[in-house]
């Protein structure tokens, strides 16, 4: 396709897609003449994961092409490819480590990766920015005087496994390597508040059963 219709598809105008192209989020198209490209799905896919980070996320451009380069990253392998992606959006604060309150939630998650064999998380640490944010949550909870121990986490912590186990069997059926990195950045930004409002319909629909409308 040429750029207009990629500009009508996508809906990213193009002098937009100009930019992209020069800030090399968006590979450049195959030459078909002195001055026109073609353009394929592949940039159409790229265009709207540009868009989500960008409109939806409210990533900063920088951000962006910083995320972008780890998904075109050919030398990592699949696990550190995602990863990287992921870890280059923004991410939850550093805990305070003067917190007491952080100290007890990092000894209680460390207790909770142990119980489940999670090593890798374990390994990685505070590298993770998903163990991070993990920490900073159950500091909140415990300074509130929620519960936030590892024997209340885990059994929430095995259902999030077999959602990561759907992740990666959907992931499977995408054939490169860059699409299954692209997939995942596009998912932490779409397909998250789609799980949130799902577990807060099913405690609806859990209470109804439970107590009735009334």
């Amino acid at each position: 396709m040429r750029l207009a219709e990629l500009s009508r598809r996508s809906g990213v105008s193009t002098a937009s897609i100009k930019y992209y192209l020069r800030s090399g989020m968006l590979p450049p198209g195959r030459r078909v003449g002195t001055t026109t490209a073609d353009y394929d799905d592949g940039h159409l896919r790229r265009l709207r994961l540009i868009r989500a980070l960008i409109q939806v996320g409210r990533v900063p451009v920088a951000t962006v092409q910083e995320v972008l380069r780890h998904v075109d990253d050919d030398s990592l392998g699949r696990t550190m490819r995602l990863g990287a992606a992921l870890w280059a959006l923004p991410q939850a604060p550093e805990p305070d480590p003067a917190d007491e309150a952080v100290e007890t939630a990092r000894r209680e998650v460390d207790r909770l990766l142990e119980a489940l064999g999670w090593t890798t998380a374990r390994e990685l640490g505070a590298l993770s920015p998903s163990h991070r944010a993990l920490v900073v949550a159950v500091a909140t909870l415990i300074r509130l005087g929620y519960p936030g121990d590892a024997e209340r986490l885990a059994p929430y912590a095995e259902l999030m496994h077999r959602v990561a186990v759907r992740d990666h069997d959907f992931l499977e059926t995408y054939p490169s390597e860059a699409e299954k990195a692209e997939t995942v950045v596009a998912a932490a930004l779409l397909f998250e508040p789609v799980l949130r409002a799902l577990h807060h319909l099913a405690q609806e629909e859990e209470s109804a059963r439970r107590y009735g409308l009334e």
